[in-house]
Formats: structure tokens, C-alpha cells, sequence
């Protein structure tokens, strides 16, 4: 219930600041944290891995959403969405270094035995699992391609 009672301070504290953009990116958090929490038909607690696995996926979508209105010269629509989700963002542990990062990918390929990309797989579910919350797909992705050649 930690990261649910954050969110509510946070909340509070953007409604007397007047903060739209926090406010809207602190509602979205709170409206996906009740239907995470409720999906399953009773009220129960969600993990705290898979409450930053929501987490992690909000600010995706934002950064994905500003990228594209960028693409489209919309700066007006990007603006907003990288502020949301940099609102989002300072509820996730801590992100990784690439340094970091690179390190647990060439450790878990030497682990597994990882020889090409047909064992992109193994490693990827590996690691992900590893770095939940703290480093994003697409970076982990990245670098496991890299090597994995």
C-alpha cells in the first residue's frame, strides 16, 4: 500500500500547487493501480514488482507518444507527455547506467551459454527479470543484440 499512499501525498501536493500535468500523470497512476488491483475480482494487494511493471509501462507509453508527436513536429503534444512522464518516473527504483546495464547482459549470456541470437530469448527473459523496473526493454534489448553476435 506504500506506493499507493506516495501517489495520494502527490496528488494532494499537485492539487494545492495547481499542477496540471503532475495531476493528470498522478491520476493515470492511481486509475491503472486500482484496475491492476481489481482485476481479478477481489480487492487484494499488488506486488511491489508489479507495481513498477505498471509504472515502467506508463512512462513507455508517454515517451513513445512524445516521440511520435516529435516525428510530427508537434512539440505542443510532446511537451506534455515527457513532463508526465517524468512525473511517473520518480516512483521507479532507480535507473540503471548503460555501464550497469552491459554487465549483467555479458555475465547472464556467460552464464547460460548463450553462443547466438537464436538464444536472444533465454538471456532476454533472464534479464529482464533481473533489472524489472531498474533499466527499460528496449535498452536491455539493445545490448543483448549487441553481445550476442
Amino acid at each position: 500500500m506504500g506506493l499507493q499512499q506516495d501517489i495520494m501525498t502527490a496528488m494532494k501536493a499537485a492539487m494545492k500547487a495547481k499542477d496540471q500535468t503532475a495531476l493528470s500523470a498522478l491520476r493515470a497512476v492511481k486509475a491503472e493501480l486500482l484496475l491492476a488491483q481489481t482485476e481479478t475480482g477481489s480487492k487484494e494487494e499488488i506486488t511491489e514488482e508489479h507495481e513498477i511493471q505498471i509504472l515502467s509501462k506508463l512512462v513507455k507509453q508517454r515517451k513513445d507518444s512524445a516521440t511520435i508527436y516529435t516525428e510530427q513536429n508537434r512539440s505542443d503534444l510532446a511537451e506534455p507527455e515527457l513532463a508526465q512522464a517524468e512525473v511517473i518516473s520518480q516512483f521507479l527504483p532507480e535507473q540503471l547506467s548503460e555501464e550497469a546495464i552491459e554487465k549483467v547482459v555479458v555475465d547472464t549470456i556467460a552464464k547460460v551459454g548463450a553462443v547466438g541470437m537464436k538464444d536472444m530469448g533465454k538471456v532476454m527473459g533472464i534479464v529482464n527479470k533481473e533489472l524489472a523496473g531498474k533499466a527499460d526493454g528496449k535498452t536491455i534489448s539493445t545490448l543483448v543484440k549487441k553481445n550476442l553476435v
